[in-house]
């Protein structure tokens, strides 16, 4: 990291210009400067329209991928030169073997490759190394269900929440998933992968392993969880450095305890991300053990904390409630905030013919009993709620 550091600054301006603004010094790491995405974007802003996060000429580079801008409203733009593609390529290739993936696998992406880093360079990896790689864009959800049994598909890689769209459908349609050849499942995008009830539904609605992945299109592939340890994420400790510090602070935090995952790559030096504070909350791992493992996976993010009547609470929490409910299909939060003041409300949508009452009933009553603190739930007529072929936006807030 720190051979690393030598070569971007003579060309890097924006790393340039922040570290010498800091007077920094080379050791040790942890006092480098931490990076954030709002800084990244104000770059953006005024030197557009990729900013100043760049080592080499424009000339070289090759790839060019966003963020959805899902959490800022503003996508974030990135550029990697071909030698950097090269490197994220490999750390799918650190990630296959952890997962049970092969040549001999038949790889499913059921939906429209974008600008998002998304799947893609888990996709060219895999063809890379001689798997065949099916991708599943302007297709309908029925039609991407037959076109996986028809071609022995047997891996898929997906958003947990579209994962979960194609159990509905495939019900709907009377498609039999969970005796297709389809044996491993890699989510990633979002927390569910994470939240066992999540994981558990989708393993039971396809018959198949699911493993939850973690990456950002500002960093990379960092982690996913392993055939040897689904108890957390491990992290290729090889490509990435990783450290947990307090929510909001720049201090350490305890292992066990919730904070704030902060990253660094090691090789994508033409757009590198140093000290970059990724906004996602993890447990700290232990210290002394030779592999980086985040027990728990990806918790929430620090702007997703809901604070309502005297309780912090995470997103997720409450998903591992609600998902627990196999007659509810979908849920969306409200949070309708006055001032320093919040109320929430949760919207379940059942399955057709479920008793809306005595369901929200039980859902209130499960949050109460576990999270303790009183929620209002409704349930809406079936189909209400929007369905997502990538990331869901489950929390609204709105300010009154």
């Amino acid at each position: 990291m720190r051979t690393g550091l030598h070569a971007i600054l003579p060309t890097n301006r924006f790393y340039a210009t922040k570290f010498h603004a800091t007077n920094f010094a080379i050791e040790p790491i942890q006092n480098w400067p931490f990076t954030t995405k709002t800084e990244l974007a104000e770059d953006q802003l005024t030197t557009p329209p990729y900013g100043r996060n760049q080592t080499c000429e424009r000339s070289d580079y090759s790839r060019l991928h966003q963020t959805s801008g899902t959490t800022t409203g503003k996508p974030l733009r990135w550029l990697d030169t071909p030698s950097d593609w090269q490197w994220l390529l490999g750390c799918w290739e650190w990630i296959f073997p952890k997962i049970g993936i092969t040549k001999n696998d038949v790889a499913f992406f059921p939906f429209s490759f974008g600008p998002f880093l998304g799947f893609w360079t888990g996709f060219e990896a895999l063809t890379r190394n001689g798997g065949l790689c099916l991708p599943g864009g302007g297709m309908s959800s029925t039609t991407r269900l037959r076109f996986a049994l028809e071609h022995y598909v047997t891996v898929m890689f997906a958003t947990p929440t579209y994962a979960m769209h194609l159990i509905e459908v495939a019900a709907k349609e009377g498609i039999d998933i969970v005796n297709s050849s389809v044996r491993t499942i890699v989510v990633a995008g979002e927390p569910g992968g994470g939240i066992a009830s999540t994981r558990a539904r989708i393993e039971a609605g396809w018959g198949a392993k699911v493993y939850d992945h973690y990456g950002m299109t500002e960093v990379g592939p960092v982690a996913v969880q392993t055939c040897d340890d689904d108890t957390g994420l491990t992290v290729n400790d090889t490509a990435f450095f990783t450290e947990v510090i307090e929510p909001g602070g720049d201090n350490a935090t305890a292992a066990g305890e919730i904070g704030e995952l902060v990253v660094s790559n090691l090789g994508r030096w033409g757009s590198p991300a140093i000290r970059y504070r990724t906004g996602d909350l993890v447990r700290a791992p232990e210290p002394d053990h030779t592999t980086t493992v985040l027990r728990g996976g990806i918790l929430g993010r620090v702007d997703d904390m809901i604070y309502v009547r005297g309780n912090n609470i995470f997103p997720s929490s409450i998903e591992s409630i609600i998902r627990r409910f196999d007659r509810v299909v979908e849920y969306r939060l409200r949070v309708e905030r006055s001032g320093s003041l919040a109320d929430l409300r949760i919207e379940i949508e059942p399955l057709p013919g479920v008793d809306g009452s005595q369901i929200s009933h039980a859902v209130a009553k499960a949050i109460q009993d576990e999270l303790l603190f009183r929620v209002e739930v409704i349930a809406v007529e079936p189909g209400t709620l929007p369905r997502h072929e990538m990331k869901a936006k489950r929390l609204i807030v709105v300010q009154t």
